[in-house]
């Protein structure tokens, strides 16, 4: 008998526990202890902060398979994408199939449309490009407008394709794991917009840095939005000071210092010669230390299937998704198979319990 209620006052607790544990996370409680947080893109799992207050305003971070980024609803555009390119992910190649969609996750002002660009004189040019996804689902989130810029189409199609193709050759071919941060940079003093009428704010710059830690080698490359063809490469630290982005917040000082011969094309990188030291950049003005507490308060916001339209804020992970569908249909199939779960686990402990009562 002693035995019987020592095993009624173990299940009773169990059963509520899971009952509990279900039902907050099908319904996106704050409490839910499954809250995924997509932080493996991030070098040491911090990811860059903003530091210019102005950028601030209206930023939605958002979760992807195989990259994550912070989405600005007043720039309709990311302020940064951020990539972890490894040779086993860049060995699984896909054939290119374009479905540039909207960004249904974002409130419905905040959203970049595909009207944005029709006819805008602008190619849609992907932040996290498609070239690195080695997978279906992957490369559908890799079209989502909330990863798209408006690119100077000669921009999009030559220079900067050169560079994302060298990026992923210096990965395969010195068989090194890189962190790379993508994204617009505004750094004239006039704001331009896509077209008449249309919100979207069209970036002067395009960056992209570059972070090898096994070795220390960092650096950025930083090229004109336009068709001129122009690149160059400069330090992290001068990038920061640029953008008003703490791009890599784990990094050391002197490694954001740096400058090195990136190639520009991917036929100039040699897997047995990486490329040469040129300078430290002892001028620019780096971006200030962040603080532990406020990285693990920015993680906190990288929430894998974070919804901003509806209240939902479900831990969904991306893989799950279907192109097909939408994610709030995604987000109803996922409390719909959590339901499914807690009716499964109530059938196998209820009546469990109630033989036990029947016990005593």
């Amino acid at each position: 008998m002693v035995l019987k209620k020592r095993l009624i006052s173990v299940f009773v607790p169990v059963l509520a526990f899971f009952s509990w544990k279900m039902t907050n996370q099908s319904s996106g409680n704050i409490f839910s202890f499954n809250r995924d947080l997509c932080l493996n893109q991030f070098h040491q799992e911090a990811a860059p902060e903003l530091i210019n207050p102005k950028l601030k305003n209206q930023t939605y971070p958002l979760c992807y398979q195989g990259f994550s980024l912070n989405y600005s609803g007043i720039s309709k555009t990311p302020l940064w994408v951020a990539e972890k390119l490894t040779p086993q992910r860049l060995a699984q190649k896909i054939k290119r199939e374009d479905n540039f969609h909207i960004e249904a996750r974002l409130p419905v002002n905040a959203r970049a449309l595909l009207e944005d660009y029709r006819g805008s004189g602008y190619d849609r040019g992907h932040m996290a490009p498609n070239g690195d996804m080695g997978d279906k689902v992957s490369q559908y989130d890799s079209f989502s407008l909330a990863n798209i810029i408006p690119q100077a189409p000669d921009n999009n199609q030559n220079t900067w394709r050169e560079i994302e193709e060298a990026t992923r050759a210096m990965v395969s071919k010195y068989k090194l794991d890189a962190y790379v941060v993508t994204g617009p940079a505004y750094l004239n003093a006039k704001v331009k917009y896509i077209k008449k009428g249309h919100a979207v704010l069209v970036p002067s710059h395009v960056y992209k840095a570059v972070y090898f830690p096994r070795i220390g080698m960092a650096s950025a490359y930083l090229s004109s939005n336009d068709n001129s063809r122009s690149a160059k490469l400069i330090s992290i630290c001068a990038l920061e000071e640029a953008i008003g982005i703490n791009i890599f917040p784990q990094a050391a000082e002197n490694t954001k210092r740096q400058v090195y011969a990136l190639p520009m094309q991917a036929r100039k990188v040699k897997a047995n010669q990486q490329p040469k030291f040129l300078q430290n950049d002892l001028i620019s003005q780096c971006a200030p230390d962040i603080s532990a507490d406020q990285i693990k308060a920015t993680q906190k916001q990288f929430i894998v299937g974070k919804n901003y339209t509806s209240g939902l804020d479900l831990a969904i992970p991306s893989v799950q998704q279907n192109p097909n569908t939408s994610p709030i249909d995604e987000q109803l199939d996922q409390i719909n198979q959590q339901q499914d779960k807690l009716s499964n686990l109530n059938k196998i402990l209820l009546p469990l319990l109630r033989w036990l009562k029947q016990q005593e």
